[in-house]
């Protein structure tokens, strides 16, 4: 995690006792930052007016330290970004032998059901075919809602998000739903967006995936399967030709391997590239990089406006701020930007799971609904449910 002036928490506190529900979390493996309260906030403003905005919240509110929050996948849409009142820095959550096991009587209805989704998917591919509508890429995503008995417990959730170390976990109370209930959106992201540190910029774009397996043999042929698979491969690297474009203009030297490497997490294997530059100028602000690159191609396709558009026609609910960007920015304009997947918007009882998949010429319907499933896992397991709401055994 990029240097901060952080506010360190009082002898014998840690990040179990500092309440989930309320602070915002950012916690990987170089420590856990959490937000306590709400200070000031950055006047709604959409992607393209971000760094004006920024630069001018920095200058009228000279006590802030930190702003925190969460980007839309809409690019018109509004950000949510805040001061929080304080700012403490802890040790990553730590690893425990168990969890309790989730009682009964969770619901889960996927929306739209499976078969549709897989529908959606053909459609896709008729577009991607059809040479008039020029899109070489679209991600498309679907959801579950699941009910608990009883209001969900965030502080489990993200403990038991927080046992797999290669993930960032993070929790991001957003503005209440229209009835006035609490929502906080709470995830773990495998993908690096952006990270700025003075004047050197980093990202780790994911982009092609396949499932892990608990059987050795399996798991790495699973893996020697995307490593070597001409569609994942295609791409990713869609995906890394657009954000070395994107960070071109801001950057005096950019660098990254030839090809991707594998990347894992507890339940998924990825293809990744790491992308390093040198910025002309080391005062720019994490969080124009962040608004300028996202959505990146691995969340919503190529041209992006033109994937935007297809993705409008083929989902039929609001992403929100799944598929955007958690993260934090000092004053310095340094902080750490994650693509915001794997993760879920919790209010109460409920909570709505985001999954989706790429879908480029020789996509197959089936296999990606089958991604989409492996990508809830995280969250599912989480919560200790499965897909179809039925209690597992806790990891």
């Amino acid at each position: 995690m990029a240097s901060v002036a952080m506010r360190q928490p009082a002898e014998g506190s840690d990040i179990e006792n500092a309440g989930f529900a309320a602070p915002f979390v950012f916690s990987g493996a170089g420590g856990t930052l959490v937000g306590h309260g709400a200070g000031c906030s950055l006047a709604p403003t959409a992607a393209g007016s971000l760094a004006a905005a920024v630069e001018a919240f920095w200058k009228e509110q000279r006590h802030a330290t930190l702003l925190v929050g969460a980007l839309p996948f809409d690019r018109t849409a509004a950000a949510h970004l805040y001061a929080p009142e304080s700012v403490s820095a802890a040790a990553p959550i730590g690893k425990v032998r168990s969890l309790p096991r989730a009682a009964g009587g969770w619901t889960s209805i996927a929306e739209p059901p499976a078969a549709t989704y897989a529908d959606s998917v053909a459609r896709a591919l008729a577009l991607l075919n059809d040479e008039a509508a020029a899109l070489r890429k679209v991600v498309l995503a679907r959801s579950l809602l699941v009910t608990a008995p009883h209001a969900i417990d965030l502080d489990a959730v993200l403990t038991r998000l927080a046992q797999d170390s290669t993930i960032t976990t993070y929790a991001v109370p957003l503005p209440a739903a229209a009835s006035g209930a609490p929502r906080t959106l709470v995830g773990a992201s495998p993908e690096l967006l952006v990270d700025k540190r003075g004047g050197t910029v980093r990202s780790a774009p994911l982009a092609g995936s396949a499932r892990r397996h608990a059987d050795a043999a399996a798991d790495r042929a699973s893996a020697d399967g995307l490593l070597h698979s001409e569609k994942d491969l295609r791409e990713h690297a869609f995906v890394v030709e657009a954000i070395l474009d994107t960070l071109t203009p801001y950057c005096r030297a950019l660098s990254a391997p030839e090809g991707p490497s594998l990347v894992s997490t507890a339940s998924m294997w990825h293809l990744g590239t790491a992308i390093d530059g040198e910025l002309k100028d080391p005062a720019v602000s994490v969080v124009e990089l962040a608004a300028a690159l996202h959505p990146t191609p691995a969340v919503c396709g190529l041209p992006r406006a033109t994937a935007r558009e297809a993705i409008a026609t083929l989902e039929d609910f609001d992403r929100g701020f799944y598929a955007g960007a958690v993260g934090w920015a000092d004053r310095a304009g340094d902080g750490r930007w994650m693509v915001a997947i794997r993760c879920a918007e919790f209010s109460g009882a409920t909570a709505r799971l985001y999954a989706g998949a790429g879908i480029v010429p020789g996509s197959d319907p089936e296999s990606e609904v089958a991604e989409t499933s492996a990508k809830f896992a995280a969250l599912l397991a989480a919560l200790g449910i499965d897909e179809a709401g039925r209690t597992q055994e806790p990891r």
